[in-house]
């Protein structure tokens, strides 16, 4: 009989264990690397960049293969071709790469698995996640990704902001602006296929977009925004992860509504302050 879970499941069920450690790792890594995807503007590169790694976890799938080793792979190709774009004409035909990619590996990746491996039954859970198929070895993959993150941001976040801000001035100072866009291409695409059992290749945007994009609505500096994103990320990892239990869904799509509310909540509420200040003045 279907019962209303409690919220003492997240940690008597195993399999909910694994989701909650693993979602909660992702959120780390998702936070501080969406402060850099929002204020370096890529995010339609990590969305894309989920999206593009379909067909190679559809062939995956299907050679009986770990998914996440072809996503890498394919991952890290489609971030040094977005990254050659960008650097041979400024940025502008990065985005056209982008979007064709975009298109492209969807529809690939479609047919591979309707036509060609007969994998239809998977699609959901290549696209949106499953509670059910984190194994532990992706937890190992989520805290690397996690450590990834936070060693990167420490390390090379001066050099992502000052290029971000003034990239001509950072460049003339003799800073390694180019490698240091390269790196952040490849760390936000490796850190991506990290998040596909969680939450699938469609919806990867919910813990690398939304929550950073939510928070620098209301952050007032780079430090609030990394830590705000992080735990903004966390939370909604988590409670998504119930919501999932709940309505016995995939995660990525209850992580993805459950941050589209906030986000729109804190936009309303951000533009609607400033108009109350004014009618009390």
């Amino acid at each position: 009989m279907w019962r209303v879970p409690s919220p003492t499941d997240l940690v008597d069920l195993p399999f909910m264990r694994t989701a909650v450690l693993e979602l909660g790792l992702l959120g780390v890594a998702g936070g501080l690397l969406g402060a850099w995807i929002v204020l370096r503007r890529l995010a339609f590169f990590a969305h894309a960049v989920g999206s593009a790694t379909f067909p190679g976890l559809v062939v995956a799938d299907a050679a009986g293969i770990r998914p996440i080793a072809a996503a890498l792979a394919v991952a890290l190709a489609y971030a040094a071709a977005v990254w050659r774009a960008g650097a041979r004409a400024a940025g502008r035909s990065a985005d056209a790469v982008t979007g064709v990619v975009l298109a492209a590996a969807l529809a690939i990746g479609v047919v591979l698995a309707s036509d060609v491996f007969h994998s239809s039954a998977r699609v959901d859970n290549l696209l949106f996640g499953s509670l059910l198929a984190i194994a532990p070895a992706d937890v190992w993959a989520a805290a690397g990704a996690a450590l990834l993150a936070l060693v990167a941001t420490v390390a090379l976040g001066p050099a992502w902001l000052a290029s971000g801000f003034d990239r001509d001035g950072t460049r003339a100072l003799g800073a390694p602006v180019g490698a240091a866009d390269a790196l952040l291409l490849a760390i936000v695409a490796a850190t991506v296929v990290s998040s596909l059992p969680a939450v699938g290749a469609l919806l990867t945007a919910a813990l690398f977009i939304v929550p950073a994009a939510t928070v620098r609505l209301l952050a007032r500096s780079v430090r609030g925004l990394l830590l705000g994103s992080v735990a903004l990320a966390v939370v909604e990892g988590v409670v998504g992860a119930y919501v999932a239990l709940w309505l016995d869904a995939p995660p990525g799509p209850a992580v993805a509504v459950l941050g589209g509310v906030v986000f729109a909540l804190v936009a309303l509420a951000s533009t609607a302050a400033p108009r109350a200040v004014r009618v009390a003045a």
